[in-house]
């Protein structure tokens, strides 16, 4: 298996790019990796590695997409980027996946232009791992769709439930809109018409709330991309902002050093779950190929983690499976 990596993507590249595709050959011994970018600052950073050359490829893509440029300006003026360049590989089959810790909107529009559809696929939808009290569960749609049609709702769930299955290990992943309350009149009349079409969805459990996310009530959680996106980066500050609220408190306790360091231990296992590193990154369903992004600041093992991610998708045929379940 081939998996291309955005070397040029994230805040910190080439570097943690080419640290974590050298870790994913560690771990697999039948995966070779490709690494797209600027050739001469890939080379460069290779030099201070030992890796096995037959496994690790390079391709040179010369332009770099920002973080923060337009998406839709920079697919279309910047096509020897590394994402351009990466995706058009896929797409020409040269490789089985396309990862990338850069810009999400560049990659996302490329993805849908470059790679397309896949059949009876109505819209691609990104979907969001978040930290739940059984462990990660999905969030979909996490910001490519601020606005859903019920029958795009449902496919997004079938679709969300189709990963969870195979990515995640859930048996039979239970499926929850979204809403301001439990009962089924609740909402907007567009959150109304979409609760009609999820009903007879198979596992649908209902309306769910912003309480019931947490706890791990669903295993999908349907919403449009407005919503989705707001609890997301809700979810991102979390762990960041309870450090900060348990650091002000051991001030004013003016705890011991020990203590401090028990504070710590037991503060790192608890928000562990949090951590997007476990992860590594988000899929963009419904594309005809296999596209995910990370986090801009992506650490080495972020970036392996999202390989494995690309790997495990492609081994187990998701995409065949999204549209099997579409037909």
């Amino acid at each position: 298996m081939i998996v291309a990596v955005d070397a040029a993507g994230g805040d910190f590249y080439p570097k943690n790019p080419v640290e974590g595709a050298l870790q994913a050959i560690e771990e697999n011994s039948d995966l070779t990796v490709l690494l797209v970018g600027p050739e001469e600052i890939i080379k460069k950073e290779l030099a201070n590695h030992k890796y096995d050359e037959k496994r690790v490829l390079v391709h040179d893509a010369p332009q770099i997409i920002g973080m923060e440029e337009s998406p839709a300006q920079a697919v279309k003026t910047k096509q020897q980027s590394s994402i351009v360049v990466g995706l058009g590989l896929h797409k020409a089959g040269k490789c089985d996946a396309f990862v990338s810790a850069g810009n999400t909107g560049a990659l996302l529009a490329a993805s849908m232009f470059i790679l397309g559809k896949l059949e009876g696929v109505l819209r691609p939808t990104i979907a969001s791992y978040y930290p739940t009290l059984k462990g990660f569960r999905l969030l979909v749609d996490a910001g490519a769709n601020l606005d859903i049609k019920p029958e795009t709702a449902s496919q997004f769930a079938k679709m969300a439930q189709i990963y969870c299955q195979q990515i995640l290990h859930i048996e039979d992943p239970k499926v929850g809109l979204l809403n301001v309350g439990e009962e089924e009149g609740k909402g907007t009349e567009n959150l109304k018409e979409i609760y009609a079409t999820l009903k007879d969805h198979e596992n649908f459990i209902g309306n769910v709330e912003g309480k019931d996310i947490l706890p791990g009530k669903a295993d999908v959680y349907v919403c449009d991309g407005l919503v989705g996106n707001i609890i997301l980066k809700f979810g991102e500050s979390i762990p960041e902002i309870v450090q900060k609220m348990i650091g002000s408190a051991i001030k004013e306790m003016q705890m011991s050093e020990q203590e401090v360091a028990n504070i710590q231990k037991v503060l790192h296992a608890a928000l562990s779950s949090f951590n997007y590193e476990n992860v590594g990154g988000i899929p963009f369903l419904g594309v005809n190929g296999v596209s995910i992004v990370g986090h801009g600041g992506s650490s080495p093992l972020a970036i392996k983690n999202m390989i494995k991610s690309a790997v495990q998708t492609v081994e187990q045929d998701v995409n065949g499976k999204i549209v099997a379940s579409l037909n």
